[in-house]
């Protein structure tokens, strides 16, 4: 459910995307081709590095695929970021939607602290996660660590959240940053204090509220054109027709509550920490 369980939520956001808002689809999906492939591959190399890590008994090989494992990490998490930073701020959109300018018109400073801003959240709860499902070593490196980098890393998603809220105008969204930065705060002193599940839900309070805070700063804009406001991707402009929307909310109202059961349900079932005790010393195995 950590891995595997969460890429299938980055594939039903892509297909509900395409069913619902089909011309934001189009315009988001062509206008940031490139960067989108680059997760793509860069998705593919975690998940082979996660198969492949073990299936040799070596160094090298399993030092190989924990590089194929890091990169694909750091470049997917790059790219989403980069690409739903560019959704609030803008691509260079014409009339028609399309993208004006080369294969690298994306490419600007917002993109560049999208990126930075969820590789950072990402490293930081990651860290979070670590300390509440593990022991030993691994769990107290991983709160040194939490205490040393969590301003850092949460500084590029705040610097966004605040420059997109101070663009919107919106006084209601400043309270909701407010609420995020206090429970981050909160989180980074109770990690010191060895309260990891409080640590983890502080932080996850944080991204929750400044995505609100980003999101609904700009709404109803889904795509901002650079070029134009006119030009900008709206939720009426870029929706299905309502018979479509209302067919997919039915199918929600019922879908989405029964995966997240059996989802919690998974993590219920592997809430254990897990130690050096519980985990085999490495060894070689020749097939039947």
């Amino acid at each position: 459910p950590v891995w595997d369980g969460n890429e299938v939520w980055l594939i039903t956001a892509g297909a509900v995307l395409f069913a619902a808002f089909p011309h934001w689809y189009a315009s988001l999906f062509a206008g940031l081709y490139l960067p989108l492939v680059l997760v793509l591959l860069a998705l593919i190399f975690r998940a082979v590095g996660f198969e492949y890590r073990g299936k040799i008994h070596s160094d090298r090989w399993r030092n190989g695929w924990d590089w194929a494992i890091a990169l694909g990490s750091l470049v997917s998490a790059f790219g989403g970021g980069a690409m739903l930073a560019l959704t609030t701020t803008g691509l260079p959109l014409d009339a028609n939607g399309d993208r004006v300018g080369g294969p690298f018109a994306w490419l600007n400073g917002y993109a560049v602290l999208g990126g930075l801003a969820v590789v950072g959240f990402c490293l930081v709860h990651a860290l979070a996660f670590l300390m509440l499902k593990t022991d030993g070593e691994v769990r107290h490196r991983a709160r040194r660590a939490l205490r040393r980098w969590l301003p850092a890393g949460l500084a590029p998603l705040a610097l966004w959240a605040i420059l997109v809220v101070a663009a919107g105008g919106k006084a209601a969204m400043w309270l909701l940053l407010a609420v995020g930065v206090a429970a981050a705060a909160g989180g980074w002193k109770l990690a010191g204090h060895g309260k990891e599940g409080p640590a983890f839900a502080g932080l996850g309070i944080f991204l929750v509220a400044g995505a609100a805070a980003i999101f609904a700063s700009v709404y109803p804009t889904v795509l901002p054109s650079t070029i134009d406001p006119s030009f900008d991707l709206t939720v009426a402009g870029a929706a299905s027709s309502p018979y479509t929307l209302g067919v997919m909310s039915v199918v929600a109202l019922f879908g989405i509550p029964a995966v997240l059961a059996y989802q919690l349900y998974t993590y219920w079932v592997f809430r254990r920490r897990v130690g050096p005790a519980d985990i085999p010393a490495a060894h070689a195995v020749r097939p039947q």
